[in-house]
């Protein structure tokens, strides 16, 4: 049982696990784990979500770590997330250090059981799914849980984060 499972064990929030073979391509290369978890579970990829960390600076807390939670089909906007995180700018985090901080590897870093929990912003578009679907702490391994759920407990903010 990974961090992030444990985290909705212990909040009594429902859950649906949804494990899968991984597939790397013909140079031995780990490509899009989304795009790879949204294929290999049969979803849409705007229903399957990746977890990002970023590094925003001018704000009150300058620079602090933040979690960005959006549909693997869209791009992250660094102005949108700067403003949501009621920073100046933001950037992406170091894959070494989003590691350090998360507990997890990146194509696993789930948004629930963080080992540091970090400010999370979940991308508008999940309020429009009955259930969306995260890493679940470690690469093929996603859960799939209400966005009112994910949201509430994170303490998370939703807004626009993509262009």
């Amino acid at each position: 049982m990974t961090p992030a499972v444990k985290m909705l064990e212990s909040a009594g929030i429902e859950y649906a696990i949804s494990e899968y073979d991984r597939h790397l391509s013909g140079d031995g290369a780990l490509r899009d784990f989304g795009k790879e978890a949204a294929e290999a579970l049969g979803l849409s990829d705007d229903e399957v979500f990746k977890t990002l960390i970023v590094v925003v600076e001018g704000g009150p807390r300058s620079p602090e770590m933040v979690v960005a939670v959006l549909p693997v089909s869209c791009q992250l906007s660094m102005k949108l997330i700067a403003a949501a995180a009621g920073a100046k700018k933001a950037t992406m985090c170091d894959p070494a250090a989003a590691e350090r901080s998360s507990g997890y590897v990146v194509g696993g870093i789930s948004p629930l059981g963080q080992r540091r929990q970090l400010r999370t912003v979940v991308d508008e578009s999940a309020q429009l799914f009955d259930t969306i679907y995260v890493s679940g702490g470690k690469r093929g391994l996603d859960i799939g849980l209400t966005p009112g759920d994910l949201i509430g407990v994170l303490h998370a903010t939703v807004a626009p984060l993509t262009a």
